[in-house]
């Protein structure tokens, strides 16, 4: 029988996020609740459910599907007997904190993601998210204009991701460095990404960067980076941002074609979060042109 129920929601900040409450998140959610649920998220760009324990692998992924086809990491190998989870675990290098928008280094990028706290310490941990349109809206009309006009060249040479799987002693340091070469780096992707994207729902303008960013097209090194740092401080001003504290149990899903977000590695305790991205999206700038694959290799 269908899960029924009637949701409560509670916005967090003043531009994104918002806490879902009276709902049970299981694989064959009534219809009707899954329609709220994803108007919510249409507007409020990452919602939150406490108490979410009954979920486990296999029923996040069958409930991941209702918001789209799993999305598997491109590099890095799903979590063992899963289809599609990253399995992110502090005692193996696990630590994602760096802003980003999910796996920007491919040309199609996940529209959700969907984040279940498994193992939460007791104190820190905690995940930032930034509204990347009011990033857009709060920029000068002159930078505006300049942005609009960048395509960025983004790249997993340093994806976060495959650290997941790094034991940080010194030990360990060279098997490391070999898994990383035959596994994780195996395959390099570079894409053309346009700066301001337009959200294939609403068409609002957004701002496409974060740490897969390598360079700007037409820049040096040195100016793309200045120009990134510009940018991107508007992105993670604070009243751009929603800040979770995290409980065994949580699950988290965001726009991630509208957002970036960051996990604040101030804790000590071990920490495992799962996460499933789903659907995909190529992103279009103001113009219609498309992202593109520069070289895979």
């Amino acid at each position: 029988m269908a899960t029924k129920s009637k949701i409560e929601i509670v916005k967090k900040a003043g531009r994104i996020g918002a806490e879902v409450h009276r709902v049970k998140l299981t694989p064959d959610i009534d219809g009707e609740t899954l329609s709220q649920i994803k108007e919510a998220l249409s507007e409020h760009l990452v919602l939150f459910f406490r108490g979410q324990e009954h979920l486990d692998d296999a029923t996040h992924e069958e409930f991941a599907k209702r918001f789209g086809e799993l999305f598997a990491h491109p590099t890095v190998p799903v979590k063992e007997n899963t289809a599609a989870i990253l399995e992110l675990d502090s005692q193996y290098g696990g630590k994602a904190n760096s802003w980003h928008t999910d796996v920007t280094f491919v040309p199609e990028v996940p529209r959700y993601s969907i984040l279940r706290g498994v193992e939460i310490p007791s104190v820190g941990g905690d995940t930032i998210w930034a509204n990347t349109h009011t990033a857009y809206t709060d920029l000068p009309e002159e930078l505006q204009e300049l942005a609009e006009k960048l395509w960025a060249i983004h790249s997993n040479k340093f994806d976060y991701a495959a650290l997941a799987y790094v034991n940080q002693s010194k030990e360990k340091a060279r098997e490391y460095i070999e898994k990383h070469r035959s596994v994780f780096a195996r395959i390099e992707y570079e894409t053309r990404h346009p700066v301001v994207i337009l959200h294939p729902e609403n068409g609002k303008k957004h701002l496409l960067l974060g740490h897969f960013v390598r360079q700007f097209e037409g820049y040096s090194t040195s100016q793309s980076a200045a120009l990134y740092e510009i940018l991107q401080s508007y992105v993670t001003r604070p009243e751009n941002t929603v800040r979770w504290n995290w409980q065994k149990g949580d699950l988290v899903i965001w726009d991630n074609l509208a957002s970036q977000h960051y996990a604040v590695a101030d804790y000590d305790e071990r920490r495992i979060v799962r996460r499933v991205t789903v659907s995909k999206n190529t992103p279009k700038n103001v113009n219609g042109e498309e992202s593109s694959l520069i070289r895979k290799k």
